[in-house]
């Protein structure tokens, strides 16, 4: 065989091509597999293929080569470099690391995508141009940006169509069997056994169901009619009716009282003004149809004149006044009660006064404590912000903020006290607890440098104060209540007074806010955030509105069913949700059963101020202006057809009133079975 001469690029391929017929072939698919998934067309088409293009692969045959073909790396998906080489295992083992597996080498393959929540996809979805056609590869950590003609071959699966543009579903067809009959048959295969005698299988079965008829097992269906059952309508009552089971029976008349004797007692006897009242009272308005009368003897009593018309009337309730069998019941009024467990079996729960925390000048309107429980916030009339040792009760630092202070929360995640005063948010570290956290959190405050101007509020960056305080968020109108997000980087502020902007959500890590909502659907009195879904609820007057923040859609509406609510609180698992309001009633949803109340409680005596639920024990604790803070156990089970367990144990009692109001708000101990209570008299008091 004749061979041509070989340039220097084509050796070099020489070297790498296959030396036997299925490696060969194998090497065919690849290049025909790369003549496909070429990304320009127009280079294939103008490509002029010469006799030095072909090679030979075996006798008599030749294969195309391209030269480049066997440079490119990216000739086929299979040649791809593959970073991560932990195999077919589930990547979520690896959400707790800081890796997502081992390289060729054994090196970790560091995480490059950091996992936002929910609303920083949200953000990243309004900001970033090519997010919705960002594909997150997880296997390496990567996000891949689709091209236009991978988008357009997904939109065309999409749209029940082929994924290739160029494929004709509509080809000629090739009959590959001719529909003439031939002599021969294509298969010549003997007919087997089965077809031509009997079966031994169902032979068995047939004499199994004769065995059985024979011996009684089973009946054959009798099929002659039967003759209809008649029963004498009017033979006499006293026999039973065997063919008439619903026979009920007539009801008895009463029998005759003192005041039916011809000789009654003189007590019985009407006197003239009853008689009186008697005849001028209408006769369906009548108590009775007769008037009692005394005779000396039997013999002088007359006929009674109205038997006729009550015999009458006796046959018209037989005949027209349906009857119905009523079924007594034998049983114990007790028994129907619930059977609830003794308070005593339902402990650990706070029962008795410990700590007395007493420097506060009038009302205290909130109080928080931080994750790990050493240590409280408090807030109230007096424009103070102190910073409390929850086992001694001594002061550790005071701030003087220039209003009053109507709420405080601890950051769980950060070392940072966000202080809601007048129209301003007041955003401080404290430097209590781990030393790490505490840097952590003044490089997180320290990102604001300059004053940024928003359209509803404004951020001033406050140095380093001495007294901790870091930043502040100056808003348009008054504020009511703050709450965190569980992640720590977002902060929600509810203005009331506000008609267009009544909520803002604020972002701390990147110093941003957001407006959910361009107009109030009611007064807004508390917003809270669900511990662990993307859920944004929202308390009205009357209802509590929640809110899928990733949809940007309202979810659920549920209905309170009281005049004015004031307070809401969500169970740590988020599935139940208890609501407080002025008249006095505290009701519980079960998000799971219904839009309406599982239960109404009417426990306090005046409006309720305050509502929360312990983080890890199963209690809930109420606050009113009673002067009176209620503990209810509060079971919440895992299976759901069981109901929750909602039990009151205890009633806590400490403060004064004052100008008319008790207790404003209470927490819970993060890790013990503890609460804090802070009252109108200017303490705050620690049960446990």
């Amino acid at each position: 065989m004749s061979k041509r001469p070989v340039e220097s690029s084509e050796m070099e391929l020489a070297s790498e091509l296959p030396l036997t017929a299925l490696e060969t072939l194998d090497a065919l698919d690849s290049v025909e597999h790369f003549s496909l998934e070429s990304g320009d067309d127009s280079e294939d088409e103008d490509f002029d293929f010469g006799e030095n293009d072909y090679r030979e692969a075996l006798p008599g045959e030749k294969i195309l080569v391209r030269p480049n073909d066997y440079n490119d790396s990216d000739c086929s998906s299979d040649e791809e470099e593959i970073r991560n080489r932990i195999g077919n295992i589930p990547m979520e083992w690896y959400d707790d690391y800081d890796h997502i597996g081992y390289d060729i080498h054994g090196e970790k393959v560091v995480k490059t995508h950091k996992e936002g929540d929910q609303l920083d996809k949200l953000l990243d979805r309004m900001d970033n141009p090519d997010y919705r056609r960002t594909v997150h590869n997880k296997r390496e950590g990567e996000d891949i940006v689709l091209e236009d003609d991978d988008v357009a071959i997904i939109e065309r699966i999409r749209s029940n169509a082929y994924p290739d543009l160029g494929y004709d579903p509509y080809e000629p067809y090739v009959d590959f069997f001719t529909n003439e009959k031939q002599l021969t048959p294509l298969v010549d295969t003997p007919e087997p056994k089965r077809r031509f005698i009997p079966s031994k299988h169902e032979h068995k079965k047939v004499m199994k169901i004769i065995r059985a008829i024979r011996n009684g097992w089973i009946k054959p269906k009798d099929d002659t009619p039967k003759k209809p059952v008649y029963f004498d309508l009017w033979a006499n009552k006293e026999e039973p009716q065997k063919h008439n089971p619903m026979h009920i029976p007539a009801p008895k008349l009463a029998l005759p009282g003192n005041e039916e004797s011809y000789n009654p007692p003189a007590e019985y006897l009407p006197t003239q003004e009853e008689r009186d009242q008697w005849e001028n009272t209408d006769e369906v308005d009548r108590t009775q149809n007769f008037l009692p009368q005394k005779y000396s003897c039997l013999r002088h009593v007359p006929a009674y004149p109205q038997l006729i018309n009550e015999k009458f009337d006796r046959c018209l309730d037989l005949y027209l006044c349906p009857r119905k069998m009523k079924m007594k019941l034998n049983m114990n009024p007790d028994d129907l009660l619930p059977k609830l467990p003794k308070p005593k079996d339902l402990k650990p729960f706070p029962s008795t006064k410990a700590v007395k925390f007493s420097d506060h000048e009038g009302h205290v309107y909130s109080i928080d404590s931080n994750k790990s429980g050493e240590f409280i916030v408090s807030g109230g009339e007096d424009k103070m912000l102190r910073i409390w040792e929850s086992s001694t009760g001594r002061v550790l630092n005071k701030i003087a903020l220039p209003d009053t202070i109507t709420s405080v929360k601890w950051n769980k995640v950060h070392s940072m006290v966000a202080a809601a005063c007048g129209n301003t948010v007041y955003l401080l570290n404290p430097g209590l607890g781990d030393r790490v956290v505490v840097e952590s959190t003044n490089k997180l405050l320290q990102g604001l440098t300059d004053i940024k101007e928003l359209d509803h509020c404004r951020w001033y960056p406050l140095g380093n104060d001495k007294d901790g305080l870091r930043a502040k968020l100056v808003h348009n109108h008054d504020i009511n209540n703050i709450t965190w997000h569980n992640n720590g980087n977002y902060l929600a502020v509810t203005m009331r007074d506000s008609q267009s902007c009544p909520v803002l959500i604020h972002n701390v890590a990147k110093n941003s806010s957001q407006k959910p909502f361009n107009k109030s659907k009611g007064q807004i009195q508390q917003v809270e955030f669900h511990p662990s879904k993307p859920f944004f609820y929202v308390l009205s007057q009357r209802y509590v509105r929640v809110y899928n923040l990733v949809k940007q859609a309202m979810v659920r509406k549920l209905i309170c069913s009281v005049k004015w609510a004031s307070c809401m609180a969500i169970h740590p698992k988020g599935d139940n949700l208890i609501v407080g309001s002025y008249d006095k009633a505290l009701v519980w949803f079960d998000m799971d059963l219904s839009v309406k109340p599982y239960k109404s409680l009417q426990q306090h005596k005046k409006a309720i101020r305050d509502v929360s639920f312990h983080p890890r024990y199963p209690l809930y604790a109420s606050s009113s202006d009673d002067c009176s803070t209620i503990i209810t156990h509060s079971m919440v089970y895992n299976d759901l057809v069981k109901n929750p367990l909602v039990v009151p144990v205890k009633v806590l009692r400490g403060h004064k009133v004052t100008t008319k109001y008790g207790v404003l708000c209470n927490v819970f101990h993060p890790q013990q079975p503890w609460i804090y209570t802070g009252g109108a008299d200017g303490d705050i008091w620690l049960f446990v």
